[in-house]
């Protein structure tokens, strides 16, 4: 199905079958970056996977930036969907693109000029500079095509339609991993090969995201008369994207944080934290796409002005983010160990110790951020984006003060508890924030 008016029809059944491809997607991207990872450090060497390793912050922090201006023009292309504006839906997909199109070609050059004095301000070691200043130039190439792809995906997807663009990222990760092995794995070539298959890769599904468009989703499809810059959906595109683009930047630098801390506690707890923080990913993965699911859902039915079931999306997109908690927590608790051996940690050595006591704090811990992405998803939902802002600083703040409290006392559990301390803040914001409008409404 092309396009899926979730305004209609069972709110279940919207709600798990607008999920599931994206948490598919979302595991399928982190279990590739992980293969990629392999792919460079056994082929390459370990000097190459530093280089890319090295990028690493800087790549996320802008990757996160150009989705959340994605996300907030989608809350507002799905609200156009809901209300059946299709005008509107055009004129809002084509603003993006446009503004956003040449925002993008500017980072890009920029990005290419200052990579070799931000990684030397990175302190990136002199014998691998050169190599990791070649892919962040490469990578900052492909900015254009990572900001075309994310908007016109979260178009797709803002009319209800999550499985068009998952199969788009299979394929376009399959392609580039299948470059890789063959050119750098049976051809010998480097790390710029590496960055190069990845601009690639993002620029098919570029190609992809357009040819389905045109194709089976004529709502969406700009023709030339109609494609302009409409200045004040520019002005409510800023004001959403912005915020969500500044909500996303905040937990990637909260992290560079944490790692300070954590490195202090030496090559063990370093190592225990890598592998923890690799399984911490897939556990929230599935957490945040049914909080886009619930985004979606909400923003439909807030432009359809269909209010009980924006009530009904909310509960049921809690229930299904509350059990996935429970399970995740009774997965994590029972495989800890084999999932750590599988990383390379031995039995009674301190990373096998350290990362099995961290994980299985972390484990009942992992039902809050379910509730904190659903809190998140239903104002992104209701178009009251500063929320998801302040309600993010707040955790962030509070989970980087907590690490540097606790660790000393507690060692990497210390980083668990500072999390739970953080997430049981956001939300509590988040329900006295909500109790606040119901009270105004009132």
């Amino acid at each position: 199905m092309a396009a899926n008016r979730m305004t209609e029809g069972s709110i279940h059944k919207h709600l798990i079958g607008y999920s599931l491809p994206l948490i598919g997607g979302s595991l399928f991207q982190l279990a590739y970056n992980m293969v990629d990872s392999i792919i460079v450090g056994r082929f390459i060497g370990k000097e190459a996977l530093a280089a890319i390793g090295t990028s690493g912050p800087v790549l996320n922090i802008l990757i996160l930036g150009i989705s959340g201006i994605c996300i907030g023009a989608s809350v507002l292309m799905s609200t156009f969907f809901g209300a059946k504006d299709y005008i509107k839906l055009k004129k809002e997909l084509s603003t993006t693109v446009i503004i956003g199109f040449i925002a993008s070609i500017i980072i890009s050059l920029l990005g290419m000029a200052v990579a070799r004095p931000l990684l030397w301000l990175l302190r990136v070691p002199e014998n691998i500079l050169d190599m990791a200043v070649r892919y962040l130039t490469i990578t900052f190439l492909g900015v254009p095509f990572t900001f075309l792809y994310n908007s016109l995906s979260a178009a797709i997807k803002s009319v209800g339609n999550s499985k068009a663009p998952f199969n788009f990222l299979i394929i376009a990760s399959v392609l580039n991993g299948g470059l890789d092995i063959v050119l750098i794995g049976f051809l010998g070539y480097g790390v710029a090969v590496s960055a190069l298959t990845t601009v690639f890769a993002q620029f098919v599904s570029v190609v992809m995201c357009i040819m389905y468009i045109y194709t089976k989703v004529p709502m969406l499809a700009i023709s030339k008369s109609e494609f302009k810059v409409d200045k004040e959906l520019l002005n409510q595109t800023l004001k959403y994207g912005g915020v969500t683009a500044l909500q996303q930047s905040c937990q990637p630098i909260g992290k560079l944080l944490i790692q300070g801390a954590v490195n202090s506690m030496g090559v063990d707890a370093m190592a225990a934290f890598s592998i923890a923080t690799k399984l911490d990913d897939f556990a929230f993965t599935p957490e945040q796409s049914i909080a886009h699911g619930m985004t979606t859902f909400i923003a439909q039915n807030r432009g359809a002005k269909l209010i009980n079931r924006i009530k009904g999306g909310c509960k049921t997109g809690f229930m299904l983010e509350g059990i996935y908690g429970v399970f995740i927590c009774l997965a994590v608790i029972l495989l800890r160990e084999p999932i750590l051996r599988l990383f390379g940690a031995s039995s009674g050595t301190d990373v096998m110790i350290m990362g099995s006591e961290y994980l299985f704090i972390m484990a009942f811990f992992y039902i809050l951020p379910a509730f904190t992405n659903g809190m998140q998803g239903y104002f992104r939902g209701m178009g009251i984006l500063k929320v998801t802002l302040y309600g993010t600083i707040i955790q962030t703040s509070l989970r980087v003060i907590f690490t540097y409290i606790l660790t000393p006392y507690m060692g990497l559990t210390g980083v668990a508890y500072a999390c739970a301390v953080g997430w049981i803040v956001m939300l509590m914001f988040g329900y006295c924030y909500n109790k606040k409008i119901v009270r105004l409404a009132d």
